[in-house]
């Protein structure tokens, strides 16, 4: 049986909702699953209907460890238009606005993908290093997906970046302050203030070997509750999943409700809430 497929006369683009990128043809998801088996899940139509809602191609993209310009290119295809020109109008604007990270500077080198590929939070590691970065240097991190969400974080302490893919699942990021000093002092200022006890606390957390913390706090919706998510699906028999977070998320927790998971919130420290996430049926 032969169909005719109406081209969208806009190319699809990572800021695009996965809702939106489907409806446009439904045939598509067998794209999304060809970059990654995590896109099973948008086979089934309870799931779609929460998370495809939610989440950009670019979000989707990074929480399941793809190129998500790779994945934009290939959907494009897909739908017979050429993504090549705005790739090369992104790309051309990226090198003119970036700036390259000091070359004399001494790099400090923090490799994160087999924390990621064990399904491990890298957040708390990656802020450390940050923390302890000496003035004049750089930091060069290694993930296995472009980890986006730190830009803002960093941005807001004074950093700029410098990003390459090496391979879809291979990203170097170079982080470093243009002016040292003044953000030296503010990232010892936040991390003395937002992170001193919340940190003891997170370590005391991690000694035990079956709860798996994940740090959401400096986040931007929907990164916590699409990790969040991910993360509870990759739990062990025995293992609880404990979410830091800022404030209840409370669009979360029917979500994990619906999809057979038991939580508790403690609201009982002052700088964070924690929620404390179990599988029913393991």
């Amino acid at each position: 049986m032969s169909r005719t497929l109406s081209l969208p006369s806009e190319p699809i683009t990572g800021s695009e909702r996965v809702s939106e990128v489907l409806a446009r043809d439904e045939s598509l998801v067998d794209v999304f699953v060809r970059h990654s088996p995590h896109f099973e899940k948008l086979r089934s139509t309870r799931l779609r209907k929460v998370m495809a809602k939610l989440v950009t191609v670019e979000q989707a993209a990074r929480v399941a460890g793809v190129s998500s310009q790779a994945l934009v290119d290939d959907l494009n295809q897909a739908i017979g238009l050429a993504h090549g020109a705005a790739t090369a109008e992104a790309e051309a604007t990226r090198l003119e606005s970036a700036s390259a990270h000091p070359m004399d500077a001494p790099v400090v080198e923090l490799d994160v993908r087999e924390d990621l590929r064990s399904g491990r939070e890298p957040f708390s590691r990656i802020m450390g290093a940050v923390a302890a970065l000496d003035h004049d240097a750089v930091l060069h991190l290694r993930a296995i997906f472009e980890p986006a969400p730190l830009y803002d974080v960093l941005r807001k302490r004074g950093f700029e970046h410098e990003t390459q893919c090496h391979a879809p699942d291979d990203w170097s990021v170079w982080f470093w302050c243009p002016s040292a000093s003044a953000a030296t002092s503010s990232t010892s200022a936040a991390t003395s203030k937002g992170q001193g006890t919340a940190s003891s606390a997170l370590d005391d957390l991690t000694t035990d070997p079956s709860v798996v913390v994940l740090d959401v706090r400096d986040l931007q919706p929907p990164e916590p509750l699409v990790r969040t998510l991910a993360a509870a699906e990759q739990l062990e028999p025995g293992q609880t999943l404990v979410q830091v977070n800022l404030r209840v998320p409370q669009f979360l927790l029917p979500m994990l409700t619906e999809q057979g998971y038991a939580w508790e919130v403690d609201e009982s420290r002052v700088d964070r809430v924690l929620v404390r996430i179990k599988p029913l049926d393991r």
